[in-house]
Formats: C-alpha cells, sequence, structure tokens
C-alpha cells in the first residue's frame, strides 16, 4: 500500500493517475451537450448504495470507469453555456492548475513552518484585494471557505470593537434581500432574537437609507448599540448594489460598523468598465470577496479583509505547540492569527497562479461580459409579452416570471413557474433557479459564463414557456 503514497519513489505512479484522470475529464467536458443529465436520486441512488468500499477495486482505471458511472456522467456541468442558476462559475484553466499544484503539495496555511511561501503569496493576495478596494494602509485580511464565513468573521470582529458584555443589546442591520448567513452569524455569535434589524429595500432591491436611519435612529432611542450595518455589494437573488455612500456616511454617523458583503460584486474590483458601480466600498470596515463567484476560481476561494489589521486580533488564540505566543515578538507569521480555521488550505494558489497568467484585467473582461449580457437578456425579457422581469440587472443576475395571458389566478401561474423550472431540471437542457418576490415564485438566471449568448437565453425562455404552457393545458384538461 505504500507504493500509493505521494512521495520521491511514487512519482511516476502519481504522473500517470492524475494524467489519466484529466484525460478522463477533459474528454468528459468536450463531449457534454447539455448542463445535466435529468438523472433522479432514485436512479442515482442505488448506484451508489450498491458499492462496498470495504472491497477497494485496486485499479485506477477500474475506479475511473465506475466513477464515470456513478459520478462524472450525471454531475452538473458549470461550464455548460445553458447553465444559468446559481452563483457557480466556469473556472479559468490556470486555476485548475492551482487546484492540482495545492493539492499535491498539500501545504496548511494555519502555520510558517507548514506553507513558508505560501503564507506570503496569500499575505500578497490579501493586501493586493484590500489595495483594490482601498482600504487603506493598516488594512489587512485571510481567506476563508466562503462568504458565510467570511461574514461570520467580520461580524464576530463588530461584536468585539463595540466592547460590551450587554449581547442582548446588540443590533445588526441588513436589507431584506441580504444573505441569510447575516441571521446566521447572529445566531451563532449569541446575539439576541431581535438582532438582525431588517430593513426595506426599494424598487430596485437596494436598501432604502431613510429606512436605515430611521432604524438606526431608534435604535439610539431605545439605548441599544448599533453593532454593524451590512451593505451588500451583489445580493443573492438580484445581484443588487446597496448605495455605499450613502450608508457609509450614516454609519460613520451612529458609530456602527460597516461590513459589505461583496461575494458576488467583487468581479467589479477587477472590472475596468463598471467598477464604479461599489464606489463608497473603501469606506468599509470590512469586506467579504467570493473570488470563487465572480473571478472565476474553482470552490473555495474567499477571503474577509478588514480596514484595520489589529481588529483581527479577536480571532487570535495561542497554542503552545501550534503558534506560541512568543512568534509574534519573532515576526513569524502564523496565519492561524487570523483566522477562525486551524487546518486550511492553500486555496490562494488559484488567484495566484490566474493572476499571474491572466492578469486582472483579464478576470475583469470576463465579468465585464456576464453583465453586458444580463443587460441584453434583460431587455429580451423586457421586451417579452410572456414574462415579467422584476429589476434593470446591476451585475449578471435576471429574476422574471411567467405570466400567460390567459390565466390571472397567482397560485396557478406560481405552479406553473415551479412545474417549469422542475421540468426544464428533469429534461437536462437547462439549469435555472427560483426564487420568491412578494411571495410568489419566480425563476433566476445567473448569468456567469461568457460563453452563454443572447440565443442561449432565447433558447431557455422558449423552453420555460413551452413547459408552463404544458403544464396550463394539463391543469385545464383535469379540471374539465
Amino acid at each position: 500500500m505504500r507504493s500509493h503514497l505521494l512521495n520521491d519513489t511514487t512519482t511516476e505512479h502519481y504522473r500517470r493517475s492524475v494524467t489519466e484522470g484529466v484525460e478522463r475529464v477533459a474528454a468528459k467536458l468536450a463531449a457534454t451537450d447539455r448542463p445535466f443529465t435529468g438523472v433522479t436520486v432514485d436512479d442515482l441512488a442505488p448506484r451508489i448504495d450498491a458499492i462496498d468500499l470495504d472491497q477497494p477495486l485496486r485499479d485506477t482505471t477500474a475506479v475511473l470507469d465506475e466513477l464515470e458511472d456513478v459520478y462524472l456522467r450525471d454531475a452538473v456541468y458549470f461550464h455548460h453555456p445553458r447553465y444559468l442558476a446559481h452563483l457557480n462559475c466556469p473556472v479559468v484553466i490556470p486555476a485548475v492548475l492551482g487546484e492540482a499544484v495545492l493539492s499535491a503539495v498539500n501545504s496548511s496555511l494555519d502555520t510558517w513552518d507548514q506553507s513558508a511561501g505560501g503564507t506570503l503569496i496569500e499575505r500578497k493576495l490579501v493586501d493586493w484585494t484590500a489595495a483594490r478596494i482601498g482600504l487603506g494602509p493598516a488594512a489587512d485580511g485571510v481567506f476563508t471557505s466562503g462568504g458565510t464565513q467570511s461574514n461570520l468573521q467580520a461580524l464576530l470582529l463588530a461584536r468585539e470593537e463595540t466592547k460590551t458584555d450587554e449581547l442582548t443589546k446588540l443590533r445588526v442591520f441588513a436589507s431584506e434581500v441580504s444573505h441569510f448567513s447575516v441571521q446566521k452569524s447572529a445566531k451563532l455569535l449569541g446575539l439576541g432574537p431581535d438582532a438582525v434589524v431588517v430593513v426595506p429595500v426599494d424598487h430596485d432591491k437596494r436598501m432604502q437609507t431613510v429606512a436605515l436611519a430611521h432604524e438606526l435612529e431608534r435604535c439610539a432611542e431605545a439605548g441599544l448599540i448599533p453593532m454593524a450595518v451590512v451593505a451588500t455589494a451583489g445580493t443573492t437573488d438580484f445581484g443588487s448594489i446597496d448605495p455605499l455612500p450613502e450608508i457609509a456616511g450614516l454609519c460613520e454617523q451612529y458609530g456602527a460598523w460597516m461590513h459589505v458583503d461583496a461575494a458576488y460584486g467583487c468581479g467589479l474590483l477587477a472590472s475596468r468598465k463598471y467598477r464604479h458601480r461599489i464606489d463608497g466600498i473603501e469606506r468599509a470596515d470590512s469586506v467579504t470577496v467570493d473570488y470563487h463567484k465572480s473571478f472565476f476560481q474553482p470552490v473555495s476561494s474567499s477571503a474577509v479583509l478588514v480596514r484595520d489589521a489589529a481588529t483581527l486580533r479577536h480571532a487570535t488564540y495561542h497554542a503552545e505547540y501550534l503558534n506560541p505566543r512568543r512568534m509574534v515578538t519573532e515576526r513569524i507569521p502564523n496565519q492561524v492569527d487570523k483566522s477562525l480555521q486551524t487546518t486550511r488550505r492553500f486555496d490562494a494558489l488559484k488567484l495566484w497562479m490566474t493572476l499571474r497568467v491572466m492578469g486582472a484585467d483579464g478576470i475583469g473582461a470576463l465579468f465585464d461580459e456576464v453583465c453586458d449580457l444580463a443587460a441584453e437578456g434583460w431587455k429580451l425579457l423586457a421586451a417579452d409579452p410572456r414574462f415579467d422581469v422584476v429589476v434593470e440587472p446591476s451585475l449578471s443576475t435576471l429574476v422574471f416570471r411567467y405570466v400567460p395571458a390567459a390565466v390571472t389566478d397567482p397560485a396557478e401561474i406560481d405552479r406553473a413557474n415551479l412545474y417549469a423550472r422542475k421540468a426544464l431540471f428533469a429534461s437536462g437542457d437547462a439549469v435555472v433557479a427560483g426564487t420568491k418576490v412578494s411571495g410568489r415564485h419566480h425563476l433566476k438566471f445567473t448569468l456567469l459564463n461568457p460563453e452563454t449568448t443572447t440565443a442561449d437565453i432565447t433558447a431557455v425562455l422558449d423552453l420555460i414557456a413551452g413547459h408552463a404552457e404544458q403544464y396550463l393545458g394539463e391543469s385545464l384538461d383535469r379540471a374539465c
């Protein structure tokens, strides 16, 4: 069994195995003509359940054959131009190369003595991102597993900066379309059940600053503590961007920590065309970025950035076996001093490889393409009488609803939209997402693939309409 350990004596085995795996995936990508096969849980589960993990196949080719049957054939392929559902981007090749390198070397980014150059590469990328945001010379940050962890850490720092033990008095302000991780973080941080104050949004799904000011004033009058305001630069459902400059001014006025959840909108940091849409982000106390959403990186690759590096001390614990306090005075850089995680992958390498091969302008140009595509898609939807589109996109998301001319019952229209989404997924021809707007079911395109065209959008809209019309026709037949 030692022959399977990756070391100086098994490099040829490593080369052959990885090459065979890469060739399988490359062949699959080349042959994939739709984003999904339509396989059901009932179809796939018995195949996986039948595998006896205590009886190894002992042959790489046989294992890859089996993997084809239980995974590769029926995976959901985000690279396909008709995958239009969630915030999953196609990935760039330099990042995939970085993934292969970091997995083989297997550095852990918690301490210098486990990563060496990896630590410095991550720190360089944190500095680069902070500079792109404009956080100033005292900024710092750390890579995380994703936006949920980044938001949690940011709110942890905000909580600690209030310097109070009266947690029931703390309030966090976020828009009604902010990410669910704000509510989840408040619970994990031990805040009260009323800790998150939901602020209404305007027609464009942006936080209403007049309403925010009113809630902050109410908070102050009640003797409560405005712990943080979470502004969103790219909401999950709508891609909407809150009015960051105005929110920053209110945070300064009321002494609240300003956190910007730019997990989605961070792609604008590399944009030459649309960077102005997140003006004001430079005034934040902390920022979440998800490179695995709009920098075309494989999962996972995220970071939390802070204006004042000193605030990261709230996540610091010293263990004698790992990062004893003396290492601080010895200027040994241990990233665990800043992180909620201990063992942590070298995910920064993927972004490093991408920037060194493509450059920031290359990433930004790809993100600009999908923003432009969304603008074109909005025009198509606005001109199509079969659909109602909710809001003109600020990024690359379109939320809409099929509305048949002959049906007026909103509940029946809900069911038609739900059916259309499920039927489309079952067909495998395209994958779209869904959400609710004002209690009604809507469909959603999240456009993150520059290979997607307006022809793809038109074709998928026709498929949706066809499935919805089929449902309504069958519903009418049943009623008769």
